[in-house]
């Protein structure tokens, strides 16, 4: 799909589901630099799951995002799927669509794994980051 040569640059967009909104960071990465890309698109959400014209228009905004963008690959935050902490239906219906882009590969990433990351990296967040994007934003980082 959208595999490239490790020696070239890649946009790695970090995806955190939450309720209804697809929370989205980009970040470029070469060699060993990594740039976090600022985009006014910061999230998409699905507001009535049952509307089908809802759900085709969040398709449609998120493949034209990812054309647009030229975003190789796409780092999911896992979410669990029962208890306490599992995601709701929307959520996984958007991880749903966003599997299907048919634009380039998806891959998940545990908590356990950004936490990990975390411990054994000095990270920086980026001053444009909003709060609510950097768990999206260290699943992108944590995925290198």
């Amino acid at each position: 799909m959208c595999q490239k040569n490790r020696e070239e640059t890649m946009k790695i967009c970090g995806i955190d589901l939450k309720a209804s909104d697809t929370i989205i960071s980009v970040i470029e990465v070469e060699t060993d630099t990594v740039k976090y890309i600022p985009l006014n698109l910061k999230k998409l959400s699905i507001q009535n799951d049952e509307n089908r014209a809802e759900i085709e228009s969040f398709y449609e905004t998120f493949k034209t995002f990812l054309r647009d963008n030229n975003i190789d690959k796409i780092i999911i935050k896992k979410r669990a799927k029962r208890g306490n902490f599992a995601g709701g239906a929307n959520t996984f219906k958007m991880e749903g669509i966003i599997q299907l882009n048919g634009q380039c590969d998806v891959e998940f990433i545990s908590g356990q794994a950004i936490t990990s990351y975390k411990k054994k990296n000095d990270i920086t967040l980026p001053t444009a980051l909003l709060k609510y994007q950097v768990d999206a934003y260290l699943s992108a980082i944590a995925s290198i």
